[in-house]
Order: C-alpha cells, then sequence, then structure tokens
C-alpha cells in the first residue's frame, strides 16, 4: 500500500524576499513603528530566514499580507508596483517642482538649463535603499530637501562655476534609510540640499 504523499515543502526565501523584508523593516523604524532593538533583532531573524514562513512574523505586525502563499509587503513608503526605472526631468529656462507623495524611480535624470528645479522627497515613496539622481544642470538652482535618514553622496558629481552645499546628513543620528547618489555635472548652477527644521 502506497505512504501517504509526503506535505509540501516551505517555500524557500530568495535573497530578494529577504532585502524586501529589510527594507520594510528600515521604513518602520523611518515612521516610529520599531526602534532601534526591535529593528536589529529582526534584520537578523531575516538574515538568517531561509523559508517564506520564517519571513513573515518578521513584518506580520507591521503589514496586512492575505493569504499565505506568497509575502505580500506593500507598505507606506515602499511602492505595491515596481517603481520606473528611469524618470527624465527635462526643462529649460522655466521651473520644476516636485513635491508631496510621488514615487520615485531608481534612476532621475535631471537635465535642465537655467532653470529653478526644488525636489521634496520628505514625503516620497522610496523605490529601494539608493536613489542616483542623474544631473546635466546648466545655470539655475537646484534644491534637494530630504526626511531624516536619507543621506547625500556627491563623489561622483563634476562642478565648475557652481555653489555646492552638501551636508552628509541631517545631525539627528536617524538610521540611513535612503542613500541619495549624485552624479553626473554642473555647470554655473547652486546645488544644495537640506532637512525640514524639525518642529518643537
Amino acid at each position: 500500500m502506497p505512504a501517504d504523499p509526503p506535505s509540501s515543502p516551505a517555500l524557500r526565501a530568495s535573497d530578494a524576499d529577504r532585502d524586501r523584508v529589510i527594507e520594510l523593516l528600515r521604513a518602520a523604524v523611518a515612521d516610529g513603528r520599531l526602534d532601534q532593538a526591535e529593528f536589529d533583532e529582526r534584520v537578523d531573524a531575516a538574515l538568517a530566514a531561509r523559508t517564506i514562513d520564517a519571513l513573515a512574523p518578521l513584518t506580520a505586525d507591521l503589514i496586512a499580507a492575505p493569504g499565505s502563499g506568497t509575502l505580500a509587503l506593500p507598505l507606506a513608503g515602499i511602492p505595491a508596483e515596481p517603481a520606473a526605472e528611469l524618470l527624465t526631468i527635462r526643462e529649460r529656462h522655466g521651473s520644476v517642482r516636485r513635491e508631496g507623495r510621488w514615487t520615485l524611480p531608481h534612476r532621475l535624470r535631471l537635465n535642465t538649463a537655467w532653470c529653478d528645479v526644488m525636489l521634496d522627497l520628505t514625503k516620497a515613496v522610496r523605490s529601494g535603499p539608493e536613489l542616483i539622481i542623474e544631473l546635466r544642470v546648466r545655470g539655475g538652482n537646484v534644491e534637494l530637501i530630504l526626511a531624516p535618514g536619507m543621506v547625500v553622496d556627491a563623489n561622483e558629481l563634476s562642478v565648475r562655476y557652481t555653489k555646492l552645499t552638501i551636508s552628509k546628513d541631517a545631525g539627528d543620528n536617524a538610521l540611513e534609510t535612503l542613500r541619495v547618489r549624485l552624479a553626473g555635472r554642473a555647470r554655473h548652477a547652486v546645488i544644495e540640499t537640506r532637512w525640514p527644521t524639525p518642529r518643537r
């Protein structure tokens, strides 16, 4: 008599599954839903997890995950659908403003001449741990408004006849949630980053 078929094995977790859980945990720290000790403990567990079933409890109190077959990970701060790989903004002799809740691409190409540009990332939906901004800027002003936990890396940016004011971070010791990499070139421009002043 044949033996009963074995139950289905637990679905194995991929590196991408573990990375997505860690991104959710980072967003939860930024939102104030997890403290640093809880974050460290859950990240260690996520890195050690071998199955989806082991990952699911790490975010169960942070998201609603209907069903048990797949890991459902939409969360404020993480887009439910894939973000655009590249968003290009082109403008001449005008102004560009992006603010409020907008989905960040993986790469943003800014191709402007003699424009005022303001990119407010404080409420933006993050698509990953890094945003690459490729600048082709000639004249005008570029202002980046960043949320706590965002840091700026301008090592790949070439400037000439340009005032560049780049701070490493907000100075509040917040956990890094997004690295903004500036690349490309700027000529005859003013580029600065700032963090909103915290309310008292």
